[in-house]
């Protein structure tokens, strides 16, 4: 099996009743990988799973406020948040809201770390309120909905930098 396709999803775990962590390698510098992940232009290519993404807001600094509506065939789906963190080519920790369930705020941290061979790993961890919030996100399909993304983020990560 070769580095791509060891790396093709991935690797979801539930380290605490009330978190949800995220693990995947991208055969990309992380220069290229943290551009991905917090410039607009390129955002919008690959988060929306290859559905349409309208970036609102896109402010990427301490306090910023983010906002993406997905326009998809079974609706129209917004979400938005704040940063709490922007620390470049390292992490970013922001609060994520789904507008089909205000209220409901998890915080999610990204750490970017380079592998030192042209390969970045990313490993997010999502904080939610309550253990009965983590499995309700578990139970929506989001892992599936991830991988689609970060799929799509692999094509893109092969077409510029």
């Amino acid at each position: 099996m070769s580095t791509a396709e060891e790396h093709a999803t991935a690797t979801v775990s539930t380290p605490s009743d009330r978190e949800i962590r995220i693990e995947r390698v991208f055969e990309a510098p992380i220069e290229r990988v943290w551009q991905a992940f917090t410039d607009p232009e390129l955002l919008a290519q690959w988060w929306g799973r290859g559905n349409k993404l309208v970036i609102e807001r896109m402010e990427v600094e301490r306090g910023g406020h983010w906002r993406f509506v997905e326009h998809s065939s079974d609706g129209v789906h917004g979400f938005e948040g704040r940063f709490r963190e922007v620390t470049p080519m390292e992490r970013l920790v922001q609060t994520f809201e789904w507008d089909g369930m205000p209220g409901y705020v998890a915080i999610d941290t990204a750490v970017f770390e380079d592998l030192g061979d042209g390969r970045t790993r990313v490993v997010t961890t999502s904080l939610f309120h309550t253990p009965d919030e983590r499995d309700g996100m578990l139970a929506s399909g989001m892992a599936d909905g991830l991988n689609q993304s970060y799929a799509a983020l692999d094509d893109l990560l092969r077409t510029f930098g």
